[in-house]
């Protein structure tokens, strides 16, 4: 009887050793369960969270562009309005150093035969200067060129090629699409003494500035007056295409 209940004590013993080892097994996995899980949801949240860098460093490198973009822009404003004030200070020194009429009680001068003669200026000079700022002009670099007619301008005022000159100036700042500063360089050539051989090509090119500022009435009506008041030419011809052209697009 004593054998047989240590041998059952002893049964009991190991089979509740075997339980709790299995316990200790079940939460064991379930432990290194919850651990790979939490693994997994930290590496998509790494995965998300790289996505989201690449994505910003992308947009970085954007916004740096257009940063880099819009300085040269301002760069190049900067230099035109540079060229600009230049060519105005010009002009002014110019006008500074003209020399001032004489009073009205002034003796009046010696003889011509007593006084030194004064060099005559230069055959072809007011010509090669126009010329010179031409083909600046023809190289694009509309600025200088523009600087250059104006000088062209300053000593020469009265010369035939004054009004070629002032159109040229026009054209300038047309080829820079500044067709506001282009359409009042262009209207100066009107007021210019007449008559000039560019003013049927102002009239033109005032027509497109018009054109190009979404003012189409007054396009039309520069037109109009190319082909009104200068029929025969050249600019009248493309003005008569330009009609043509908006009449064809009208709505009907």
């Amino acid at each position: 009887m004593v054998v047989v209940l240590a041998a059952t004590t002893a049964g009991c013993a190991t089979s509740g050793s075997v339980r709790k080892v299995e316990s200790d097994v079940g939460s064991l996995r379930s432990d290194v369960a919850a651990l790979r899980h939490a693994h997994d949801s930290h590496a998509d949240d790494t995965r998300r969270t790289s996505t989201e860098l690449r994505a910003i460093e992308e947009r970085m490198r954007e916004l740096t562009a257009s940063i880099a973009r819009a300085s040269e822009a301002v760069a190049r404003l900067d230099a035109r309005l540079s060229e600009v004030e230049a060519a105005v200070k010009q002009m002014r020194s110019a006008l500074a150093e003209r020399p001032a009429p004489a009073p009205a009680t002034a003796p009046p001068p010696p003889p011509v035969a007593e006084r030194p003669r004064e060099a005559p200026a230069r055959p072809g000079a007011a010509e090669a200067s126009y010329g010179a700022a031409l083909a600046t002009f023809r190289a694009r670099e509309h600025g200088q060129a523009v600087l250059e007619f104006l000088d062209f301008l300053t000593r020469y005022p009265r010369h035939p090629l004054a009004a070629n000159a002032q159109y040229w100036i026009g054209e300038a700042y047309f080829a820079q699409r500044d067709y506001r500063q282009a359409l009042a360089e262009f209207q100066k050539v009107l007021e210019m003494a007449s008559p000039n051989g560019k003013t049927a090509d102002a009239l033109l090119k005032i027509g497109m500035c018009h054109a190009n500022l979404r003012d189409a009435g007054r396009a039309q009506q520069a037109w109009e007056r190319v082909v009104r008041d200068y029929p025969r030419s050249e600019a009248a011809t493309k003005a008569r295409s330009f009609l043509r052209a908006r009449s064809t697009a009208a709505p009907r």
